[in-house]
């Protein structure tokens, strides 16, 4: 026995096949009846197929059905067409069929009862297929205006929300350019008005203890004061070098992520392996200050949270790119943790890392993070193009105007 393959096809599917045939249905439709001579030129030519291909038909079946090649015709011009060229369809069906196909043939005389009367049952079937094939249509060029409409008004509310998306990038980018100047003048500030201060007093402190070393008491409290006022003016100058380290526009990144990295490992006992090409050349600043952030960022994360005691710190130019790795041996991260940092729509990753991913997307780059599990460690990974677009015209505006303010 043959084997029968039964093919089932969801409802679904077949419901957008329908409304696809419906839609391309209505589209013809609204094109014929824009243009009358084209709506009684396709009934024309419908009606004259109809009648070929029953003429056609003829030898298998005699004087039976004379009619029955015209209603699919009635039905195409009700659908397409309208009333008029549906009635010419019919009219001329009806005359056709009688002087083609109809005993005595190729006469207009009236036929007997018996032809009389299924001439009739087909006037009154094809006035019935024209009433709803005209109200199937109206209602399909109804339905097509609405879905029209409905897509004018998708697309200008997708127009206006690729506009809002820019503006917020726009607005992005300006916040990340006016942080780094603000940080830029507060740490200018510190150097050039208060450490000077503290150096003055300083001096006069030691100028103090010179005239009344013969007092031991006064001499090891001013001795004290000198010395905690060499502590304060060594933590404002480390305050000032992490808001903005000068070696960065002075010397470049290599200087001073070499300076910060060295303090950094002092500071947090953590072994640190930095790896960067000695003829690694000068960047643009804001190339520059976006890779030592991510680098500070980065650290300062390792310290707070993975609980290494090493780090690896790898920067290398190739292709026209900037690549950054930054890799320790501690807990590493969770996996649903890491899901929700990955994750653009949902997550809610740290402040450092969103900041992180901006300032690099604002320059064309883009950040990755690869953790194993618990245990395994975390690598950080950023790439960026040796040659940053610039930063807006708004933002360039505003930092200037907040520095000629400051000043």
């Amino acid at each position: 026995m043959g084997r029968i393959n039964i093919i089932c096809v969801p409802p679904a599917d077949v419901s957008i096949c329908k409304g696809a045939n419906m839609g391309r249905l209505a589209v013809t439709s609204a094109r014929i009846s824009s243009n009358a001579a084209a709506r009684y030129s396709v009934a024309l030519c419908a009606v004259i197929v109809a009648l070929a291909a029953r003429c056609a038909l003829n030898p298998l079946l005699g004087d039976y059905l004379p009619y029955v090649t015209l209603y699919p015709a009635v039905a195409f011009a009700a659908w397409c067409c309208g009333i008029g060229p549906s009635a010419l369809v019919t009219l001329l069906g009806i005359v056709g069929t009688r002087y083609l196909l109809i005993s005595p043939k190729y006469s207009l005389s009236l036929p007997y009862a018996p032809q009389g009367a299924g001439m009739v049952a087909f006037a009154l079937g094809a006035a019935a297929i024209v009433a709803i094939g005209d109200f199937v249509r109206r209602d399909s060029a109804a339905l097509h205006r609405a879905q029209s409409d409905l897509e004018e008004k998708v697309q200008q509310r997708t127009a206006e929300l690729n506009d809002a998306n820019h503006n917020l990038g726009e607005l992005s980018a300006r916040l990340l350019h006016l942080q780094d100047e603000e940080r830029r003048r507060i740490a200018r500030e510190l150097h050039d008005s208060v450490g000077q201060t503290l150096a003055a007093l300083s001096m006069n402190l030691a100028a103090v203890g010179a005239d009344i070393e013969k007092l031991a008491k006064t001499a090891s409290i001013i001795t004290d004061s000198t010395a905690l006022v060499n502590d304060m003016s060594a933590d404002i100058r480390t305050i000032s070098y992490l808001l903005h380290p000068p070696l960065l526009d002075e010397a470049g990144l290599s200087s001073a992520l070499t300076w910060y990295v060295r303090g950094f490992a002092e500071r947090s006992k953590i072994d640190i392996d930095l790896q960067i090409p000695q003829d690694f050349g000068r960047l643009s600043r804001d190339l520059e200050t976006a890779i030592f952030r991510v680098v500070q960022e980065c650290l300062t994360n390792i310290h707070r949270h993975s609980g290494s005691t090493v780090a690896r710190i790898v920067i290398a130019h190739s292709d026209g790119h900037v690549h950054v790795e930054v890799e320790d041996k501690g807990k590493g991260i969770p996996q649903q943790k890491r899901s929700e940092i990955i994750s653009s729509s949902t997550g809610t990753p740290g402040v450092g890392i969103r900041g992180m991913r901006e300032r690099l997307r604002q320059l064309g780059g883009a950040l990755d993070i690869h953790s194993d599990g618990e245990g395994k460690g975390t690598i950080v990974t950023a790439r960026l193009p040796a040659i940053a677009p610039p930063p807006p015209m708004e933002a360039r505006s505003a930092a200037a105007g907040s520095l000629e303010a400051s000043a």
